[in-house]
């Protein structure tokens, strides 16, 4: 069983940065896609970032040029890299996985996930 956790979040002013970490337990396949998602209240959560096992394919949807995603196959870590933040980016951020190389870019497509870790961006 693959079970997921997140850490890294926190609250930071406008313009900060933070690290967000994905630990995983259980199997988890090289070839298995990982993303980062957002969830704001009252909407469905968004997919950020994903990647595919040994650094395949990178996917930036609305924060290219600010987010880096990263993974570390031998420690079963991925990463967010969140660089000059804004409020906007206020949300409960998510990692997640499912068994196959193909992302999608909806929630819908995820099998495993995290409890979520906050991201509090003060104006």
């Amino acid at each position: 069983q693959v079970q997921l956790e997140e850490s890294g979040g926190g609250s930071v002013d406008a313009g900060g940065s933070l690290r967000l970490s994905c630990l995983a337990s259980g199997y988890i396949s090289p070839s298995w896609c990982l993303a980062w998602f957002r969830q704001i209240p009252e909407t469905e959560r968004e997919r950020y970032a994903s990647i595919v096992g040994y650094d395949i394919s990178r996917d930036y949807d609305s924060v290219m040029g600010r987010f880096t995603i990263s993974n570390d196959n031998a420690a079963k870590r991925f990463y967010l890299e969140m660089n000059d933040l804004n409020h906007e980016d206020t949300g409960m951020y998510y990692c997640a996985t499912r068994e196959d190389p193909f992302c999608g870019d909806s929630a819908v497509f995820f099998t495993y996930w995290g409890q979520g870790t906050q991201v509090t961006v003060s104006l």
